[in-house]
């Protein structure tokens, strides 16, 4: 059986279920809601995001590979941003007046999440190109058609 083994790491953008419980449709919901955004401890734990259309991409490339090529190998985007910066830059684009609140940091909690993307590099000729100040625009602008349509639906 000919088989491929991916790692995926924190994947977001446009139909993401609203409440999915991912950091990412978190923020974005409780902003556009005028909502307090909730942060873990000081925001200081960093993650790593990658666009959904990047992720489709590696994930391509990958089924293209010989079959001597399996893997494991990780895909995601080895940017990393802290928890506190996401907060930010989903406020800055929403435009939202929500206010950040902190909240006890859970004991189980990774401080860091980075994807080491070396093999997808140089195996697959990948890498992610999608920023995340353009990913999350799109995602945005997505739940903010989402929760206006849900709202006139009300």
């Amino acid at each position: 059986m000919k088989i491929k083994v991916a790692r995926i790491f924190n994947t977001y953008g446009p139909r993401m279920h609203q409440n999915d419980g991912r950091v990412v449709s978190n923020f974005i919901v409780q902003a556009l809601q005028g909502r307090p955004i909730t942060i873990y401890g000081e925001g200081q734990q960093t993650r790593s995001f990658c666009f959904a259309s990047d992720l489709i991409e590696g994930l391509v490339a990958l089924m293209n590979t010989s079959d001597d090529f399996i893997g494991p190998v990780n895909i995601g985007n080895p940017g990393e941003f802290t928890m506190l910066e996401l907060a930010q830059k989903v406020l800055e684009i929403t435009g939202s007046a929500s206010k950040i609140v902190h909240e006890p940091l859970p004991q189980d909690d990774p401080l860091q999440r980075q994807p080491d993307i070396t093999l997808a590099k140089r195996h697959l000729s990948w890498q992610p190109t999608v920023a995340l100040d353009e990913g999350l625009r799109k995602t945005v602008e997505y739940f903010d058609q989402l929760l206006t349509s849900q709202a006139a639906s009300h």
